[in-house]
């Protein structure tokens, strides 16, 4: 066994030892020093520093740690793969300085970025479509001016921000993305999101601090969460439910002096009430990447901030367009005026066929041969109980 192999199995068996927590292992290692020194010390002066059985815990030879230390050591062997203590020059600086560094984080991946500056994205797993494209067009921009996104992915806003950050290219000078899990880093969680997962190891990062083998245990997503805060330079919540996880990770990157922001959505929505609740707690209150972007005075690698194109700006322009159709302000080129009024009168506020029926005096044959097309060109969402939303029409920020 080589000198390094020796000293990452005792950071290995220090944290993978049962009932040694996080606390108690910094407390050991800050009186003991290294991990081959806190196994080197006797069991009195292992009980004046954490308690009884703790410490007997340590010095007790257990043979599924031992297999535990030799599938990670083989894991981190594995191309792309590789296990940061503390004390790894690759450990992201940002952790060091937060209350609750792990000692330990499994990463896959692009390792420079955990020293890169960074923003969290989070949001609803049950995300509405226009949250979902309002995070990737948000994602792809702020990858693009350089930052790198940092996500839970999970499904919904977590899912569509890597996608975003990842549409933007990973090159010397544009950002890309950070998957933090909350399972063991040889786990996918869940499994809709294998290919997403296997993009982001080639051209981003997944990190966990969790062992591997660790299932999503609920317990696990708060701790996740803290590190997705931890690593950023603000926390971006794009929809949130009133009682949400993407809450308690604004909480924590505010707890870490963090900005934090939030996009206010329809009064009606319930995937708003938290953005709302954060907003009135003092989040900002952003409508563009580029208000994020200038309010933690970032300037793009690519292009002064005010020149980065962005997917909001292309539908504010689409917008501000003289109408194509008299009396439909948001009509394209081509577009009918039953079309066009429907649009204007639809709003993006969810509402139900009946109301539609109501407000545009079409027929419901008329009306539902309409919304079929506007769907198909995602311009519309059906969403449950029978209700459609408008959604605004996303550009890719370089212009296609």
């Amino acid at each position: 066994m080589t000198a390094p192999d020796a000293e990452l199995r005792d950071w290995l068996r220090l944290a993978l030892t049962p009932g040694v927590g996080s606390v108690a292992q910094r407390r050991l290692l800050a009186a003991f020093g290294l991990p081959q020194q806190i196994f080197a010390s006797s069991l009195s002066a292992l009980r004046g520093v954490v308690e009884a059985a703790c410490a007997e815990r340590l010095l007790c030879r257990d043979d599924a740690i031992e297999a535990g230390i030799d599938s990670a050591l083989a894991w981190a062997s594995e191309p792309g793969n590789r296990i940061l203590t503390l004390i790894d020059a690759a450990y992201p600086q940002a952790l060091l300085d937060s209350a609750d560094p792990p000692v330990l984080l499994y990463a896959k991946g692009r390792t420079e970025l955990l020293n890169r500056p960074a923003l969290a994205m989070v949001g609803s797993r049950n995300a509405t479509a226009q949250g979902e494209a309002n995070a990737a067009a948000f994602a792809t921009t702020f990858a693009a001016a350089g930052l790198t996104v940092v996500s839970g992915m999970a499904l919904g806003i977590d899912r569509a921000a890597h996608q975003g950050a990842l549409s933007a290219g990973s090159s010397a000078v544009a950002g890309s993305t950070i998957a933090v899990i909350g399972t063991g880093a040889d786990r996918i969680y869940p499994a809709r999101n294998h290919e997403l997962a296997r993009q982001i190891a080639v051209e981003g990062l997944i990190i966990s601090e969790f062992p591997l083998g660790t299932p999503p245990l609920t317990a696990n997503f708060p701790r996740r969460n803290r590190l997705i805060a931890g690593l950023s330079l603000g926390c971006l919540v794009v929809e949130a439910a009133a009682r949400s996880g993407s809450l308690i990770t604004a909480r924590l990157a505010a707890e870490a002096g963090r900005e934090v922001f939030a996009i206010p959505g329809s009064i009606h929505s319930p995937l708003a009430k938290g953005c709302h609740q954060l907003i009135k707690q003092g989040a900002k209150l952003v409508e563009s990447a580029q208000d994020v972007l200038e309010e933690l005075t970032w300037q793009s690698r690519l292009a002064p901030a005010s020149k980065v194109p962005t997917a909001e700006s292309a539908v504010a322009r689409k917008a501000a367009a003289p109408a194509a159709v008299e009396g439909g302000g948001d009509a394209e080129s081509g577009e009918d005026a039953d079309t066009a009024r429907l649009l204007d009168q639809l709003g993006f506020d969810p509402c139900t066929l009946d109301q539609l029926v109501e407000r545009s005096g079409l027929t419901t044959d008329a009306l539902l041969a309409i919304l079929l097309q506007l769907e198909l060109d995602g311009r519309l969402a059906s969403l449950p109980g029978g209700r459609y939303q408008r959604l605004a029409k996303q550009k890719h920020p370089h212009g296609t």
